[in-house]
């Protein structure tokens, strides 16, 4: 059973409001008691103390329903502002009826951060949606004329080795620039989940088989164990989830490696594992694994960019999903993604 939660505030605020009260009257009440017997050969009975106690409370109420309203309410208006520009809402305003100088300048300066917050993210988010457009035109540009140098006679091995540096770097750079303006739409929520109902199992199978020139190439087996399940989602942004994490245990895995995957539905809730035969994530790494840009293992860093697994992070939060890392029983890493 649980305990109603503006009942404990009243608890709380009584049980305030007598200690204040006390501190504040039982010091004049002892002061006048002494006054009154020592001077006027007056004792204090019981009923007095009853009154004492009673006037405590009164006074202890007063006192606190001042403070709360001039101090208190407007600090808590002030952190529940502020919890919400943490979670990237930059359109907070708050305003405050305390007649008190120094939160009204609090207040004031508040609002100005939030406004220039707000500004300097639109002029982020649209430099980073324009240049991401503009880069991606040059791009097709080399790639294109790349690969019609490579179809060409008379191009000897040197010079088709490095067509062929050209196009993996031109596709790695195409990647990154996708990467980033696909993080930065999810992440100022410009993209909005469109949700329909598909094969889950399904879209995990296309996306190994997407992949099968990278595990052909290590001669990595799977081990995959998927329940059918139907479920109501984003079907594009999910299918970037199970390509980036696919992806990142096949690069992880050594040659002739296993990697487990497992899709089952337990209780109403949709639980996706992933483990690899890797070298593992440390304890310290695992704390920064979903930043951006960030790569744990740095002899990898030529077949990734570090924006994988933040875009997976971000995609699922968009989606009422959570993920998680441990250590696998084989010393690889565990991933698990929880879907409701």
């Amino acid at each position: 059973m649980k305990k109603n939660p503006n009942s404990k505030k009243l608890w709380r605020y009584f049980i305030t409001s007598v200690i204040v009260g006390f501190g504040v009257t039982i010091p004049l009440e002892l002061s006048l008691a002494y006054i009154a017997k020592y001077y006027f050969d007056v004792q204090i009975s019981i009923p007095n103390l009853i009154w004492i106690v009673f006037v405590s409370i009164i006074v202890g109420g007063i006192v606190m329903s001042f403070i709360s309203k001039r101090l208190i309410t407007p600090l808590t208006n002030l952190s529940s502002a502020m919890n919400k520009v943490a979670e990237g809402d930059f359109k907070t305003q708050i305003e405050t009826e305390s007649k008190l100088e120094a939160i009204q300048d609090i207040y004031t300066n508040f609002n100005l951060m939030v406004k220039e917050l707000g500004a300097t993210e639109t002029l982020q988010t649209d430099f980073v949606s324009n240049v991401s457009h503009e880069i991606k035109t040059p791009i097709t540009a080399i790639d294109g004329y790349a690969t019609l140098l490579q179809n060409t006679e008379n191009i000897d091995e040197v010079e088709n080795e490095y067509i062929e540096k050209i196009l993996f770097n031109t596709k790695r750079l195409s990647e990154l620039v996708s990467n980033i303006l696909l993080l930065s739409k999810v992440d100022n929520k410009a993209i909005q989940a469109k949700k329909t109902t598909y094969r889950l199992d399904e879209q995990i199978r296309q996306s190994i088989v997407l992949l099968e020139p990278k595990w052909s190439a290590k001669e990595i087996d799977f081990d995959v164990d998927l329940d059918e399940i139907e479920y109501t989602g984003d079907e594009s942004l999910m299918f970037h989830v199970w390509n980036n994490l696919i992806d990142n245990a096949i690069k992880f895995s050594p040659e002739n490696g296993l990697i487990r995957i497992k899709l089952e539905n337990a209780d109403d809730k949709i639980t996706f594992t992933i483990e690899d035969e890797g070298c593992g994530i440390s304890d310290e790494e695992k704390k920064h694994i979903f930043n951006k840009f960030y790569q744990s293992d740095s002899s990898h860093k030529s077949e990734g960019n570090g924006l994988g697994l933040a875009l997976v992070k971000n995609i699922l939060t968009l989606c009422s999903g959570e993920i998680s890392v441990t250590d696998a029983k084989n010393g690889g890493a565990r991933f698990e993604v929880r879907l409701i």
